[in-house]
């Protein structure tokens, strides 16, 4: 059944609701001096959250002055959500409280990987987030809100278009299975997002999460949020024209099929001149991290071009700070060849791997949900792109589209 709504808060039980979310676990004191509210205001934001279920008690604390505090925490009537990120061979599942708690971790392979049809993948999809609803079991009163992490344009403004596209397709049997709100998210953006809250760019103002694997990917973080564009579609690197020349035509997506790694090891095993090549990206550089010399030099050259894109990025963005993510992006072999040709060619700015690794998606994509469950309960205005209803509404709803 969908979760219970939450009856309109007073600000200052608003005010301790988005605290203790955001701090985890904190003392009634401490409570009270961040946001400079009186005792009397206090009891009366404690007593109300705790008659919801939002907040709880969990223990206390001894003070320096041998007083004891009671610890509070969310409380089981704030609930959980939970994140997935749709990959090409498999889809993770994560479910936390809206705290950033852990609560659950699944993944389930998709079978027949680019040779799955939609149907597979909806059931793929629906069986994760199944199975991270059972590990969560009685810890988790209410579901709040679940976010899906797609390697697509999402986009609000193509609401009711390209209905046989794979993503609206592959949601479809998980509408119908669960009773709470989904958000649809590009991958890469749930990546940077996950950069912010709980990576190597948590607090940053502006940066860009750059991806760089099998296809490349920018997420952009201002004032603290997304940027998404007029047509969800900013961060599209791929996009750029590419190669820019006198005897050359740009391609589409021509910049993104050089940069991608099953391009590079065309050009490896085309180039290679010594011995048997590497046949894969993953081979390329442990060859490379064993101090195989020719497999420096691709790795070296891949660099370069990597360092030449993250240079378009300051241009265009002065981002203070690039994350490097993907299955290439994060390796740390590429760093100082990156910083060097991008400082050559633009100006000096910090470049860092992405520390999240493999989870970078999901974890980004279970914030955005909890963001969402949060400002819902708090009776704010959610940031998200897409917002899908669940069950019976599901065939009567507008599907959004892909690009």
């Amino acid at each position: 059944m969908p979760s219970s709504p939450i009856p309109s808060l007073t600000e200052s039980s608003r005010q301790v609701l988005r605290l203790v979310a955001s701090s985890g676990p904190i003392t009634r004191p401490r409570l009270g001096a961040i946001l400079d509210l009186s005792k009397p205001t206090m009891t009366a934001a404690m007593n109300e959250l705790g008659a919801l279920g939002l907040v709880a008690a969990i223990g206390s604390q001894q003070g320096a002055m041998g007083r004891s505090a009671t610890v509070y925490a969310l409380g089981p009537a704030a609930g959980y959500v939970i994140g997935i990120d749709v990959g090409a061979g498999q889809v993770r599942a994560v479910a936390q409280g809206l705290d950033g708690s852990p609560l659950a971790a699944v993944e389930h392979k998709i079978a027949k990987q680019s040779r799955a049809t939609i149907e597979e993948i909806a059931t793929v999809v629906d069986d994760a987030a199944k199975a991270a609803i059972l590990a969560v079991g009685q810890r988790g009163k209410a579901l709040r809100s679940i976010a899906v992490a797609v390697p697509r344009i999402v986009s609000r403004n193509r609401l009711g278009q390209n209905k046989r596209r794979a993503p609206e397709a592959v949601l479809q049997r998980l509408r119908q299975s669960v009773y709470a709100p989904i958000l649809l998210e590009n991958n890469v953006n749930c990546a940077a997002f996950g950069e912010l809250q709980t990576g190597i760019a948590k607090g940053r103002d502006i940066f860009v999460f750059l991806q760089v694997g099998v296809r490349v990917g920018l997420g952009i973080v201002i004032g603290g949020k997304l940027f998404r564009g007029f047509n969800g579609a900013a961060g599209e690197a791929g996009r750029i024209p590419f190669p820019w020349s006198l005897d050359a035509v740009p391609e589409r997506e021509g910049l993104e099929h050089h940069l991608g790694s099953d391009a590079l090891m065309e050009r490896c095993i085309a180039g290679w001149s010594t011995g048997d090549a590497p046949a894969t990206a993953r081979e390329l550089f442990d060859r490379a991290q064993q101090g195989e010399k020719e497999a420096l030099t691709w790795v070296n050259r891949h660099a370069a071009d990597i360092g030449r894109m993250v240079a378009g990025c300051i241009g265009f963005f002065d981002p203070g700070l690039v994350v490097l993510g993907g299955g290439v992006g994060q390796n740390p072999m590429i760093l100082d060849e990156v910083r060097h040709v991008s400082r050559d060619l633009s100006w000096a700015t910090e470049i860092a791997n992405s520390t999240l690794g493999a989870n970078g998606t999901v974890l980004g994509a279970t914030r955005l949900a909890a963001d969402y469950a949060l400002a819902r309960i708090l009776g704010e205005t959610p940031d998200a792109t897409v917002v899908l209803p669940w069950n019976e509404a599901a065939a009567d709803e507008p599907q959004p589209s892909f690009g």
